[in-house]
């Protein structure tokens, strides 16, 4: 799958390899489902700045008023209603809810969104309790929401948001926490619950790929909608509009808003696909459930499927002086992390016995045999490629690589714990052994350290201990830019020279 790596003057390989033959050119694209690209005509900014100051203020202010509109409303009816008991909807709860169908109706009139296209018919509670929604790209997907009022799976945090959590939870949302594996397995449990309850519950709609992408594809469905093995109806969304942009950076979702809402007109269809109702196999395998539907609903919308998931949304995302600028091998390696069981199990004290036990090997190369028995796992296809990756392989190179793909938001816990690795009796690590864990957790090739050095103030042949370099990552934000050189450098050609740069002395 990847060219021979290079390798250092002992014959060791260096590093995961992170070029791809022509086979993965298409796993490098879809990376960027994550990632936001917005190109802008000369004519749409002459529009957008043109809107900004005379119809954008106005929008945003009927937009305000009719959510703060909406909070009593959504307010009362929440008042003395059990989270666990489905009660019955009385009269005037029918009432509220009519009122606030219509207020935020209008709500997104005044944002843009003058009529909404629906095809197909939502199947009643009692026939589907689940509806799957794809693609997730924006704040925009809650119009579907507000149409029907389903219930939804929501982040614990959205109930603190001023005015929209109090809307949220009208709608009985099943809650997560994302960052607790209890609290996900509680989610489960709730929406399996609900969704058996015989159409007592509203409807739960679900967004299956747990994150925001572009909308250009569509990465893999978790299983949480698919465990209690009903009949699901996937709904599929669309935005025709050309400028209409999705928000999967946090940071620039407000941006993104402004975008939007400086468009004449904002465009969104809504499709009911046809009832999936699961084979015998499918129930068992809620994993090949999720699939199938999947494959469904990206057939409706003419998009690819991806072998991308939410939890690679960290890595491809990572931001920082030590961020992955290349994750194209890291996000193969967590992919067959995956296939073996061993994503969520590597957490912890897991990672730690297994870095401990690496550091004993003291460097020594396993061979696959070797390396399943370190693993406690039987020899199979996707443990001879993940082995295939390092080649004969150095343990700490792969705990190395685990650490960084499991926490990829943590990069100084991963350089501490690698530290621990190859250092030998707290004089610190060799530069040709940094070398090798920045390739690794960098995602790059051919890393040189001279111009780290001379920040350093050291030899090149000199010791690098952990605190000095965790000191220098914390003063440079930009570090792995401004004090390494790698292969396919954003800034090649000036680091390469260690005394000048765009011809100013660096003593200067």
């Amino acid at each position: 799958m990847y060219h021979e790596g290079w390798k250092d003057g002992r014959g060791r390989k260096r590093s995961l390899d992170t070029t791809p033959k022509g086979g993965d050119n298409k796993r490098r694209h879809c990376s960027n489902l994550l990632i936001i690209c917005i190109f802008v005509s000369f004519l749409s900014r002459l529009q957008i700045g043109l809107i900004s100051v005379t119809v954008f203020p106005v929008r945003l202010l009927l937009v305000s008023f009719f959510m703060l509109l909406a909070w009593p409303f959504a307010f009362t009816a929440s008042l003395g209603r059990s989270e666990l008991v489905p009660d019955p909807q009385s009269w005037w709860r029918r009432i509220i809810d009519l009122c606030l169908r219509v207020i935020m109706r209008a709500m997104w009139f005044c944002g843009g969104f003058h009529w909404i296209k629906v095809k197909g018919e939502r199947a009643p509670p009692s026939e589907v309790p689940i509806l799957t929604v794809a693609p997730h790209s924006s704040y925009f997907d809650a119009i579907p929401v507000t149409m029907t009022m389903c219930s939804i799976v929501a982040k614990l945090e959205s109930q603190s948001v001023p005015v929209w959590g109090t809307l949220i939870s009208y709608i009985r949302p099943v809650l997560v926490f994302r960052s607790d594996q209890h609290s996900r397995r509680k989610t489960v449990e709730e929406i399996k619950r609900r969704a058996q309850s015989g159409g007592k519950w509203p409807q739960i709609m679900i967004f299956p790929e747990g994150t925001c992408t572009n909308r250009s594809g569509l990465i893999l469905f978790k299983a949480g909608a698919f465990i209690p093995g009903l009949p699901v109806q996937p709904v599929v969304l669309r935005y025709p509009n050309k400028l209409l942009f999705s928000s999967v950076f946090f940071f620039f979702r407000f941006k993104l808003l402004w975008l939007t809402l400086c468009q004449p007109h904002n465009s969104i269809e809504i499709e009911y696909l046809p009832i999936y109702r699961p084979s015998a196999k499918e129930r068992e395998n809620p994993a090949l459930f999720a699939s199938n539907v999947r494959k469904l609903m990206a057939e409706a919308l003419e998009v690819p499927l991806t072998d991308l998931s939410f939890d690679d949304r960290d890595i491809i995302l990572s931001h920082g002086p030590l961020r992955i600028h290349d994750c194209t091998s890291l996000l193969h390696f967590n992919q067959l992390l995956g296939q073996l069981g061993l994503k969520s199990g590597s957490r912890g004290g897991r990672l730690d016995e297994e870095a401990r036990r690496a550091a004993k090997l003291q460097g020594d190369r396993l061979g696959l045999e070797d390396f399943a028995q370190f693993l406690s796992l039987p020899v199979t296809d996707t443990l001879r490629q993940i082995h295939s990756l390092f080649h004969q392989i150095d343990v700490r190179h792969y705990v190395t690589a685990l650490s960084t793909v499991q926490r990829p938001h943590k990069p100084l816990d991963t350089l501490k714990l690698a530290f621990q690795l190859y250092e030998e009796d707290s004089g610190g690590v060799t530069g040709e052994d940094l070398a090798v864990v920045l390739e690794i957790m960098l995602g790059v090739k051919e890393v040189e350290l001279a111009p780290l050095f001379l920040e350093l103030e050291a030899q090149h042949t000199a010791k690098v201990t952990y605190d000095e370099l965790q000191c220098l990552v914390k003063k440079r934000p930009h570090f792995s830019v401004d004090c390494l050189s790698f292969k396919d450098h954003p800034r090649r050609s000036c680091i390469g020279r260690l005394n000048y740069c765009n011809g100013h002395n660096k003593d200067d």
